[in-house]
């Protein structure tokens, strides 16, 4: 956390910010300490300690702990083709409602966003609507491995999205050598959904004639992970190509993560607030509404993944925001759909788990802000210091948040945490400076913006 004073950083300037962030404790993945933010222009400008006329405008927030804006990775939006479940407006209203200023969508709507053509599609339709900034994968299929080079390069995109798993039409890239091309061209991070195809198609008829919603990780089991995880870090292994690996659910994948780390592969992985909130007693409580892929499991399982974050494992929390309706969900397993919403209960749900002493709120900000936004080489995001984008969330420690459906902004309109009283309240959501949420209230309008990438030509032709 870098600080600077007015008088080091105020030359040429008018001495007027727009906006002061008073007496907040600022948090880094480093430390927190009582400060000012100053704010001008969308950008954070200065670090330290000033006098309230400096600024057009002052939040008090001594009372208040800031936070970079959460970068959520991991959303399915559902636009276009699928707008009855949510829609880049409804999703991102409710993205700023739980803090998180930043979102990258994943393709697999419909049409499925795996050309120049169909990421130009969402990146027109997100400008003016979206409340936070955004960025759209590309999917990976047999059809486009050979422009996937140029693909990744694009601006608004964070690079390609690999399903070697639970995806449909010609997402699913499931054979070795194909996987192995898709590796070879490209080179930014390419996060993977793991499960073996082969495997699931294999134990299909465990629950093919109808079965409770608590034999989907029966079906889905955790070899059908682990063994598909060993097979792409072998792959990692033979191409080097930087791969993240998503929402790992499993026991058995750690050592695996593990070993591959110490070898020095490039390997990153993540873990969702669902699989370390929920287990196989939820099943029973709330039915499909906890299917997702890859599944919540055992108690045993959540415990050894929240072990895993204590010593380091992964690197990025993500939502994995995959919201349907209800009247989708209520059908009877296995057709009811696999995913829930998440965007808006993400950082609550972290903040909740931290005042129970299961995290240090330092971690939750490296893997919801900074990791995301160093492993994405996100430009100016993800930290509090001078030169960054003013994209921050306030919260009150010591406030409660109820998950009610008054409260939720998904079009979906549920979620799997009804009932929930969180602790953590988040009181003020910034992007690019302008206070979105204010007193735990939505606000002014639309004003996302697209995502820029360092290395990359960021202006759309």
């Amino acid at each position: 956390m870098q600080f600077v004073r007015l008088s080091e950083y105020a030359r040429g300037m008018s001495g007027v910010f727009d906006l002061l962030i008073k007496n907040g404790t600022v948090v880094s993945g480093s430390g927190r300490k009582q400060c000012d933010i100053a704010i001008r222009r969308g950008k954070i400008v200065a670090v330290g300690s000033f006098q309230p006329a400096d600024a057009a405008e002052v939040i008090e927030a001594s009372h208040l702990h800031v936070l970079p804006g959460v970068i959520d990775t991991q959303v399915h939006f559902r636009e276009p083709g699928m707008e009855h479940k949510e829609d880049i407006e409804s999703g991102t209203r409710a993205a700023v409602c739980g803090g998180v200023t930043t979102i990258f969508e994943m393709p697999n709507t419909k049409p499925a966003t795996t050309t120049a053509e169909a990421l130009r599609d969402k990146l027109d339709r997100a400008s003016g609507r979206a409340w936070c900034h955004y960025a759209f994968f590309v999917g990976a299929c047999a059809e486009n491995i050979e422009q996937l080079d140029q693909l990744e390069q694009l601006p608004g995109t964070p690079g390609i999205k690999l399903f070697m798993g639970s995806s449909t039409g010609s997402l699913l890239v499931e054979q070795t050598d194909l996987v192995r091309e898709v590796m070879k061209h490209g080179k930014r991070p390419m996060p993977v959904h793991s499960e073996d195809e082969a495997r699931l198609r294999d134990r299909w008829h465990l629950v093919e004639n109808g079965a409770h919603p608590r034999e989907h990780f029966v079906w889905r089991d955790a070899e059908t992970a682990r063994m598909n995880t060993e097979r792409l870090l072998q792959l990692v292994h033979e191409t080097r190509r930087p791969t993240h690996v998503l929402h790992i659910s499993t026991a058995e994948e750690l050592p695996l993560l593990k070993e591959a780390k110490r070898n020095r592969l490039p390997v990153t992985c993540e873990v969702t607030p669902n699989h370390l909130t929920f287990n196989e007693e939820d099943y029973e409580r709330i039915g499909s509404k906890v299917q997702m892929n890859p599944p919540v499991r055992t108690e045993s399982t959540r415990l050894a993944l929240w072990h895993a974050v204590k010593q380091g494992l992964f690197d990025v929390i993500g939502s994995d925001h995959a919201p349907h309706t209800e009247e989708e969900k209520a059908k009877p397993y296995p057709q009811s759909p696999s995913g829930m919403p998440g965007v808006q209960t993400l950082l609550p749900v972290m903040l909740d788990w931290f005042a129970r002493g299961e995290i240090e709120l330092e971690k939750v900000v490296q893997l919801t802000s900074e990791n995301p936004a160093k492993l994405y080489q996100i430009k100016d995001k993800g930290f509090i210091s001078p030169g960054m984008d003013a994209d921050l969330v306030l919260v009150d420690l010591k406030g409660k948040q109820d998950v009610t459906r008054d409260w939720l902004e998904s079009k979906c309109g549920w979620s799997p945490l009804e009932g929930r009283t969180l602790q953590g309240k988040i009181t003020h959501t910034l992007v690019k400076g302008k206070a979105i949420v204010s007193d735990s209230t939505l606000v002014g309008e639309p004003s996302g913006e697209m995502v820029r990438f360092e290395g990359k030509d960021n202006e759309l032709s």
